[in-house]
């Protein structure tokens, strides 16, 4: 931005990428962990049902083997007497109880995918809600130091690639391990060695799925970065796209995009290649598993091996052939797993990421003294809960709970104020600064000497790393930050207006004001004559920022928006520096009548705006070199003098 002084700039750009929370984040059993624990708390009563239906559904789909089992033994036993109506009625009876329980089975499936979409939804707009209401917490420097285009895939990609995971992974392998873990006890009921031949069989084809499913795991996790920052690219361009045009730029974007979207590539494509492999061998594997445990019954039983059982029943073709079948849905729930583990992989590194947003550490405050406002009753002033325009800090005092009410002057000090967005890299040296009350003071200096730097550090943007700010008195460490803010109007170089009407934009100063209120702010800054002659006045839909009006009527429009605020103070960063000189004739007289009676700071760029500045502060590297009114500078013939003449370059 061009109101931000270079050395912001650079701050931003060493330290991106690298977050404190991303070096926090735990593992994917961890992260796995807390989704659950999250949804649990989203849903205390649904999601426990929702577990109880899969489980009877896990159930509903392993019973079968036993009443394969029971029916064939019913006939094995019953076949050389020839007595069949009993081999009926056991059947049958077999049968009805099987339907009943798929019946069963049928509606806890339907329950369960029913609550699953309620539960995935619900939760995802919950998890947006968290992490838009967390990201109101997070101080500038969160967003001085990340792309917004990598901010917004928190958003869109990894909240999409927890859709899945929440909705069909989690629950899928819930359901395929209780139908595995209901196989195997059935299979240890009927027979020992025959399940420990499954289970080595399904080691191996685990081992497999660990391998191969580990490494596309990690290339999943770097796809989906990789995506946040094809998005951060593609968001930057397109906000820059003018410059690059102006520039001629376009082939140069294009490669830089195509180096980011080739890294993309490949994390995806590596991330494929093993899990599109992994299906095929685990098919063959169970295919391979199927035969070998039907070769181990038919040596089993033609050997006449004693069988090992929890039911003491002895191995027979009754018992073999539900083995088969158990076998061949055993190793189709491995693969069920290998089909969810993509799914799942991407669905973990979404929610550490989104939990990355979550564990950023908010914006810290422990102030305690706050604006209120003021009323004379019977000569005294007593708090109001009226806006009476007259306001006081209220120091509640946390030795003994006594109250003091500051009236609001707006005498701002900074006494020997050091700096630095990074710790080895000071931006402010050794700077002091006052302002009395009502005083307009003016910032000069060239790009990166400290001008943003010291408005970032009034309003508390930044904290300052050794020195004192004192407002009316009073350490501003120990004034509440919304109440600091509140006093502090600000307007900045970079306008940004919000979808919505003129009106709703000249109101977000102030959401309580009345229209007239409203348009009583934009005549007093000028702003009412060109809102005027808009199609529908006041009521004309601004969109994309605005971008449908002139830079210089989105200017307007934001000093409007903090007329109707009526701050006891203000921070103008130049404000009228993207207006003509016709305009800025007209705003300046609004400005002058808006500055009245409070105190002002104005980052100058042009230096014909601060000619009748109470005090002008020069700045060079940092350092406050010269202090005075126009003409005392002018007289000192110094740097200052030397910008106003033109021996120097302000930009």
């Amino acid at each position: 931005m061009a109101a931000t002084d270079s050395t912001q700039t650079s701050a931003t750009e060493t330290t991106q990428g690298a977050p404190a929370a991303r070096r926090r984040s735990g593992g994917g059993l961890k992260t796995a962990a807390r989704v659950l624990k999250m949804l649990l708390g989203f849903y205390p009563v649904l999601l426990p049902a929702v577990i109880v239906a899969i489980v009877f559904n896990a159930i509903v789909q392993a019973v079968p083997n036993i009443f394969m089992e029971r029916v064939l033994t019913i006939v094995q036993d019953n076949w050389q007497l020839g007595e069949w109506d009993p081999v009926a009625a056991a059947v049958l009876g077999n049968v009805t109880l099987l339907v009943i329980f798929y019946v069963l089975g049928l509606a806890s499936n339907a329950f369960w995918q029913q609550a699953m979409a309620i539960i995935t939804q619900g939760s995802l707009k919950k998890f947006r809600t968290a992490m838009f209401d967390h990201m109101q917490t997070l101080p500038v420097r969160y967003f001085d130091t990340h792309l917004h285009g990598d901010i917004m895939s928190y958003y869109t990609n990894d909240i999409d690639a927890m859709r899945q995971m929440i909705s069909q992974s989690l629950p899928m392998l819930l359901l395929t391990g209780l139908i595995m873990s209901s196989v195997v006890g059935i299979m240890l009921f009927y027979s020992i060695p025959m399940a420990i031949v499954v289970i080595l069989g399904a080691v191996v084809m685990a081992w497999a799925t660990r391998v191969l499913g580990g490494r596309s795991a990690s290339n999943f996790m770097r796809q989906q970065k990789a995506v946040a920052a094809l998005e951060g690219h593609v968001a930057e361009a397109m906000d820059g796209e003018k410059v690059i045009k102006v520039f001629n730029h376009e082939r140069e974007a294009e490669i830089d995009f195509d180096r980011i979207n080739a890294e993309w590539e490949t994390a995806a494509r590596i991330a494929n290649s093993y899990a599109n492999t992994l299906m095929p061998i685990l098919l063959n594997m169970g295919n391979l598993l199927y035969v070998i445990v039907a070769v181990a019954a038919g040596i089993f039983l033609t050997l006449g091996v004693p069988n090992l059982s929890i039911s003491g029943l002895p191995l027979t073709i009754a018992v073999a052939v539900p083995f088969l079948n158990m076998t061949k849905q055993f190793a189709g729930q491995i693969g069920q797993i290998s089909n969810q583990i993509n799914a799942m992989v991407m669905g973990l590194a979404g929610a550490g990421r989104i939990f990355e947003l979550l564990d950023e550490e908010p914006e810290q405050d422990s102030g305690y003294v706050t604006l209120v406002n003021m009323a004379v009753e019977d000569g005294e002033l007593v708090e109001s809960e009226e806006r009476t325009g007259l306001w006081a800090w209220k120091h509640v005092h946390q030795a003994d709970g006594s109250v003091d009410y500051v009236p609001l002057r707006g005498d701002v000090r900074m006494e020997h104020v050091d700096f630095g967005y990074v710790p080895d890299h000071m931006v402010l040296h050794d700077v002091s600064v006052y302002a009395k009350p009502g005083q307009k003071i003016a910032f000069v200096g060239a790009t990166g000497a400290g001008k943003t730097t010291i408005t970032n550090l009034i309003n508390r943007f930044y904290d300052i790393e050794d020195g004192k700010i004192r407002y009316d008195g009073i350490n501003i460490n120990k004034i509440r930050k919304s109440d600091l803010r509140r006093s502090l109007g600000v307007v900045l170089q970079d306008v940004s207006l919000f979808t919505g009407t003129v009106m709703d934009n000249i109101r977000y100063g102030k959401l309580d004001a009345t229209d007239d209120e409203c348009i009583r702010a934009a005549k007093l800054t000028g702003a009412d004559e060109f809102i005027q002659r808009l199609p529908e006045g006041y009521n004309t839909l601004l969109t994309d920022n605005g971008t449908q009006i002139s830079q210089g009527q989105r200017q307007l429009i934001s000093i409007a928006r903090a007329a109707v605020a009526d701050p006891p103070a203000m921070i103008l960063d130049e404000a009228t520096s993207s207006i003509d000189t016709r305009t800025e004739a007209i705003v300046q007289k609004g400005m002058d009548a808006l500055m009245q009676g409070r105190t002002t700071f104005v980052i100058a760029h042009r230096l014909s705006t601060v000619r009748n500045a109470d005090a002008i502060i020069v700045l060079d590297h940092g350092r406050v070199i010269e202090r005075g009114t126009h003409d005392e500078l002018i007289a000192q013939r110094g740097y200052y003098y030397q910008l106003y003449t033109g021996a120097f370059e302000l930009e």
